[in-house]
């Protein structure tokens, strides 16, 4: 599938980079647009590669004009995050997402599908909570082990979450001025003091407040009608999109009629997928790949 770099001019001499995945023989105006979001300490790369893997790819095979997003600092978007980078995901909820979607909006003059993974499925519902005008541009929304609050007691996610995450990797970033995922080998991109200081209050449970201005993100969820919504996540997803946390989002963000789907063998799955492999497992091209296709079709 022909890739290529897209460039989004944001503020304070920022630069977003999408990853367009088309065909050879798709038109703008009209294949239906997705625009694929990552989630924390990672970056676009999980849904594609330059051979031509991941989903991405597959969905632009399949007829999709896709669009991957980098978030601010990511990937190929410019300058990368570093000790005097001053953003959180207030910036990515406030001004890069939407800019995100204004840009594929007015290049393809039609509505588009989301598809997250992980923390860019809570960002992505914040943006739409914040600014419900954005559902008109909306046609449906699939999320991929989306969690916001961990809840669930056990040791790992002590180790993992209490410490590391709450604790560790905040004063890292406190020391460095940011925290370099890649270096420490606990992710693939870095991420900023604020963007982990804001990932902390909301990795609590705790009420779904912004921590910057107090926007309730809950009480707005709450009055949305939602577009068609699917969550799916993996039987080994023990810690960062489990199934009860991932039913507790769509509880929480009153998205009542979402779909919800489990995918392991005992489901009838090729594979026990866990929090990266439902994207990246090789075996996903002929499990739930074209499931995804069908659905998509259909809304």
């Amino acid at each position: 599938m022909p890739q290529q770099s897209l460039y989004i001019d944001v503020d304070n001499g920022h630069q977003l980079h999408i990853r367009h995945i088309y065909s050879e023989h798709a038109n703008d105006q009209t294949n239906v647009p997705i625009l694929m979001v990552h989630g924390a300490i990672e970056n676009g790369r999980i849904f594609y590669s330059t051979s031509g893997k991941g989903l991405g790819p597959y969905l632009a095979e399949n007829g999709f004009d896709v669009y991957v997003m980098d978030m601010r600092g990511r990937g190929l978007s410019t300058p990368k995050i570093n000790a005097e980078s001053d953003f959180g995901q207030y910036e990515t909820i406030n001004i890069d997402l939407p800019a995100c979607i204004d840009f594929v909006w007015q290049r393809c003059g039609q509505p588009m599908q989301l598809i997250s993974h992980s923390w860019g499925g809570v960002l992505l519902a914040s943006l739409l909570a914040r600014y419900p005008s954005y559902l008109d541009q909306v046609r449906s929304n699939i999320c991929f082990g989306t969690k916001r609050s961990i809840t669930r007691q056990t040791l790992e996610k002590v180790l993992k979450v209490d410490i590391m995450w709450n604790r560790l990797l905040p004063f890292v970033a406190k020391q460095v001025g940011y925290f370099d995922a890649k270096k420490w080998r606990v992710g693939a991109d870095s991420e900023t003091r604020q963007s982990l200081a804001h990932s902390v209050a909301w990795v609590k449970r705790a009420p779904w407040i912004d921590p910057r201005d107090g926007f309730d993100y809950g009480h707005a969820a709450g009055l949305l009608n939602w577009p068609p919504t699917w969550h799916l996540t993996g039987v080994n997803d023990s810690l960062l999109g489990h199934a009860q946390d991932v039913k507790h989002f769509i509880e929480e963000s009153n998205n009542l009629t979402a779909k919800f789907s489990l995918l392991g063998t005992t489901h009838g799955n090729l594979v026990d997928y866990d929090h990266n492999d439902i994207l990246t497992h090789p075996k996903a091209r002929a499990d739930h790949f074209p499931q995804l296709v069908t659905w998509l079709k259909q809304h």
